[in-house]
């Protein structure tokens, strides 16, 4: 595996304050959180693939519209229909037993049904994909520009993202580390960096000092430290996403 399992680090952190501009609907049968451009347009677009703690999530959704505001597209599904994991569950919660009912078996379908839509419905032609913690493996397993799939992916912290789904990927990819991540640690970065420098696919790599797992979504924005890697990583995604999709 290119990271590991899964921890409580996975869902413990901090709440955002601010007030969504995005709206939830239904696809198919399960919900999706969808945020527009001020444009409208939708030739761009960016598939949210969440952490456990799922779409309904402030923290998400506030970042869902920071992309809209830079001139994508975001449709954020839910992928865990309506099961996700509570912020800060209480200790003795086993993550392990709730992935079992999360497999991919179930995740690809909703994956697929958003890219459907998003070049059906919405007539987009770039589709880049975000995917923090979790959401990671499912934008690794859909980066296939060739196969009309994702274009380009970007993960922040990713989770059991098993190594032959690495070396499979096809498209350009950015990724967030924390320096403390005990699911995304050095010797899982550096297997990464070199399936990826193997691959010879366009690639980055940034690590983010003083922080831990879950920096990008959950990080504390009145710590100074985790409040400028939680910023720097977000615009390192629209940068890359600026040089692989435009915008």
């Amino acid at each position: 595996m290119t990271s590991l399992p899964p921890g409580a680090c996975c869902y413990q952190g901090v709440k955002h304050e601010g007030q969504a501009a995005g709206s939830i609907s239904t696809l198919n049968d399960f919900e999706i959180y969808t945020s527009y451009p001020a444009d409208k347009s939708t030739e761009n677009a960016i598939l949210f693939l969440t952490d456990v703690i799922g779409h309904r999530f402030i923290n998400a959704q506030l970042i869902a519209d920071q992309f809209a505001a830079n001139g994508y597209f975001v449709i954020m599904p839910d992928i865990f229909h309506g099961d996700p994991v509570q912020l800060n569950k209480p200790a003795g919660f086993d993550i392990g037993k709730w992935k079992l009912n999360h497999g991919t078996e179930k995740i690809d379908p909703i994956v697929e049904a958003c890219v459907q839509e998003l070049r059906t419905k919405y007539n987009t032609k770039k589709i880049g994909a975000v995917g923090y913690c979790f959401g990671a493996k499912y934008v690794v397993r859909h980066l296939h520009p060739e196969q009309g799939k994702i274009d380009a992916g970007y993960l922040a912290h990713p989770s059991f993202v098993d190594a032959d789904e690495f070396k499979a990927l096809t498209g350009p990819v950015a990724i967030s580390a924390a320096e403390t991540d005990a699911i995304f640690p050095a010797e899982k970065r550096h297997e990464s960096e070199s399936i990826l420098k193997e691959l010879g696919t366009p690639y980055q790599i940034n690590l983010y000092s003083g922080v831990e797992h879950g920096f990008a979504v959950r990080g504390d924005p009145k710590n100074p430290v985790a409040r400028y890697a939680k910023e720097s990583a977000f615009l390192q995604a629209v940068q890359w996403f600026k040089e692989h999709l435009g915008a």
